[in-house]
């Protein structure tokens, strides 16, 4: 699974075999908007086409997984995945905004992402969902990928959901916030010299 290099370097895929999952995926930091996504968790996949569409990435996953136990393993495995093509996609990390916060607003529902490319992983999140399933997907999985796509990305990632009384609603407006930050922080800056980093090195 590659994708076209033509319009960017910035992409990385991986495969990724275990007993309890079996995953491929590729990931283009630079891409237009388009998901391929072949997984055993439909509502995943939505909220990955979501985070792909809002952040102008690429993106496509193949995984299958032990989903007659549950979607955790599955859940997990592809947050792993998207996260270690993120930080190989981005290498160095020169000339990146690095920081970014975006709230998006889904009906009544309205989360807040906040990123920083920092090189150090931690993730915060608040939020109280009405439902503890979305159909079959159980919610305590969204912070599951999030955590390991902060942790293996090694970004800092606070997740906010203000408020909400659709649980759809407001874990559909956290994908598009991520997808929309994500882009952001990585986008190229003209004006910085190097890495954004007093550091200097991310």
């Amino acid at each position: 699974m590659e994708f076209n290099q033509e319009n960017s370097t910035r992409n990385a895929s991986i495969s990724r075999k275990t007993n309890e999952t079996d995953i491929k995926l590729a990931f283009s930091v630079d891409g237009t908007g388009v998901s391929e996504l072949e997984t055993d968790v439909p509502f995943l996949n939505h909220m990955l086409d979501l985070f792909t569409k809002h952040g102008q990435f690429d993106l496509k996953v193949q995984a299958h997984g032990d989903i007659e136990i549950d979607d955790h393993h599955t859940v997990e495995d592809i947050g792993i995945c998207l996260g270690q093509t993120l930080r190989e996609a981005l290498g160095d990390k020169k000339g990146i905004k690095r920081y970014a916060s975006v709230f998006v607003p889904m009906d009544e529902a309205l989360a807040q992402v906040v990123i920083d490319i920092s090189n150090r992983p931690h993730f915060e999140y608040r939020a109280q969902y009405p439902s503890t399933q979305v159909g079959s997907f159980s919610t305590e999985l969204v912070h599951e990928f999030l955590w390991k796509l902060a942790l293996e990305a090694r970004i800092t990632l606070h997740v906010i959901v203000h408020y909400g009384q659709n649980t759809h609603h407001m874990i559909e407006a956290v994908f598009k916030a991520l997808g929309r930050a994500l882009d952001e922080a990585t986008c190229i800056d003209p004006r910085v010299t190097g890495v954004p980093s007093t550091k200097g090195v991310l």
